[in-house]
């Protein structure tokens, strides 16, 4: 269900969403994604219904890469677990 929100604050919304989505960041992000999904496909890898999890490295399921996924001791987040996965590969 979409955000109810006034004509300005959507627009304010957009400009901030379209900001983020093409942030240094995310821009690599993307490519490492389209990157690793068009070579799964050329393998013949069966990649339906997967997303890339950039924290593992690897095609997980939709439902599980959208959030939920720590453990009940770890922080949960983005945030968190890219800082957890730094963490580990030092």
């Amino acid at each position: 269900m979409p955000q109810k929100l006034s004509a300005k604050a959507r627009a304010a919304k957009s400009k901030r969403d379209l900001a983020a989505a093409n942030s240094p960041r995310r821009r690599k992000m993307r490519a490492e994604c389209q990157k690793a999904r068009r070579a799964a496909i050329k393998a013949g890898r069966n990649i339906k219904g997967k997303d890339y999890d950039h924290n593992s490295g690897k095609f997980v399921s939709t439902k599980h890469n959208r959030g939920g996924t720590q453990s009940k001791k770890k922080k949960d987040g983005t945030k968190a677990e890219r800082r957890q996965t730094r963490k580990k590969k030092k």
